[in-house]
């Protein structure tokens, strides 16, 4: 007799809200119970074999053992288990219909995307709002507490990257002046929000080393420009010498002739003549020196020649690679600027503002809804009730973009100045 009573008691619970009178939606979890009255027994049986769980299919139909395929479109839980006892009565013989019941385990989710703090998958209950959905959801989005934080460090960063874009270019104006043998810089115009007396400075420091290097290339090279001088005035007095050094050998030759010929016929002694021999040989030899001498000076205008020309190629070589990285260093910081540029409009834009009056400032939703194989989109309100595998999706007012950012990521090439007017 209790089981008699539970049996009852069970069929009369509710099974869910979309049971009175609504369809069930595919996809949705039904459990089937069939329960047959045994008098012989005083009991009910279960017919286990015809029950379980079973899942509305997308052609919202289900398939059970015995009954096979039932359309359940057009049928609330209750109409689906009369439906279901008439036919287990029809495939069976029973004289009277068993009891059956059709509860609802679980509803196909509903989807909560757009703006709100953690989109996805969720539950349906009975009665739930696109209010109460929202606050599945985790809410509507709202600012970060660091907003302000990473804006203020953003706005830093491109400050940075401004100044670094500011000396990068004034490096960059230096070496070409170098590259082509200017006696002053024409520095790039100042692009907008630069501070005037930090470029000055940035000028500044760019001339100094301009003139630096410069006096260290026209030292050295003035340095070896009067080494070679010097070898060349040395080359000078040494052919003087040489010239010398051969009249005395000539006035020796003549001298040692005549020698030879007294000796020979015995009018002078022969350590005369040996004397102005090893004479002549000293000349002869210190000629040589001489003439060594000035070789060797010819060798160091050459070598001197030889490193004034390469002091310059290097000096050029050195430009040239500076110029390359500099201009790398430069792209590089361009890259940054503009990336931190577009990083600080999207959080600004993405802010969240107080609405402006009007509609056009209230968060609006809207539900897509698939219905008989068909997706219907319409506006909901906050209290508009939900069916399961619906999709709300959150409309958020846009916040307007600060007047004058968006232009900033438009630098104009900067046009060329003089250094005077830079400075000034």
């Amino acid at each position: 007799m209790a089981i008699a009573l539970l049996a009852c008691s069970a069929a009369a619970l509710p099974t869910s809200a979309l049971a009175d009178g609504t369809p069930l939606p595919p996809q949705t979890r039904l459990r089937v119970t069939v329960l047959q009255w045994m008098p012989v027994k005083g009991v009910y049986e279960n017919w286990t074999a015809l029950g379980g769980e079973f899942v509305v299919s997308d052609a919202g139909t289900i398939t059970l053992p015995v009954v096979g395929t039932i359309p359940v479109q057009d049928l609330d839980n209750a109409a689906l288990a009369d439906e279901v006892a008439d036919r287990i009565q029809k495939k069976t013989g029973l004289v009277n219909k068993p009891d059956t019941t059709v509860e609802v385990v679980e509803f196909p989710p509903i989807y909560v995307v757009g703006g709100v703090n953690k989109p996805g998958e969720y539950k349906f209950r009975t009665g739930l709002t696109v209010l109460q959905a929202v606050a599945l959801g985790g809410g509507q989005v709202q600012p970060s507490p660091d907003a302000s934080k990473n804006e203020i460090q953003l706005v830093g960063t491109l400050q940075g990257i401004q100044v670094e874009m500011l000396r990068s270019e004034a490096r960059i104006a230096r070496l070409q002046a170098e590259t082509i043998g200017a006696t002053t810089i024409d520095f790039p115009a100042m692009h907008a929000g630069v501070d005037s007396a930090l470029a000055a400075q940035v000028y500044g420091q760019e001339k100094i080393i301009f003139a630096a290097r410069a006096n260290e290339l026209d030292r050295q090279t003035k340095s070896l420009s009067d080494l070679r001088e010097l070898f060349t005035a040395e080359i000078n007095v040494l052919e003087e010498k040489n010239k010398s050094a051969d009249l005395g050998i000539a006035a020796a030759e003549r001298e040692l002739n005549n020698v030879k010929t007294l000796v020979d016929k015995g009018l002078a002694i022969a350590s005369r003549q040996s004397d102005l021999e090893r004479a002549l040989a000293d000349y002869r030899g210190q000629r040589l020196d001489q003439v060594t001498a000035i070789m060797r000076a010819r060798q160091n205008i050459t070598e001197a020649t030889r490193s004034l020309e390469g002091l310059h190629d290097k000096q050029k070589t050195d430009v040239a690679s500076e110029m390359q990285s500099e201009q790398a260093n430069l792209d590089q910081l361009k890259l940054k600027r503009d990336t931190s540029q577009r990083l600080l409009l999207d959080q600004l834009a993405q802010k969240n503002r107080p609405p402006p009056a009007g509609d056009a400032g209230q968060v609006t939703y809207t539900i897509k809804r698939h219905d008989q194989g068909s997706e219907n989109v319409f506006d909901a309100a906050e209290s508009t009730l939900l069916m399961p595998s619906d999709v709300v999706e959150v409309h958020l007012p846009k916040a307007p973009v600060p007047a004058g950012l968006s232009d900033a990521s438009n630098d104009a090439v900067p046009e060329k100045t003089s250094a005077t007017e830079a400075s000034q």
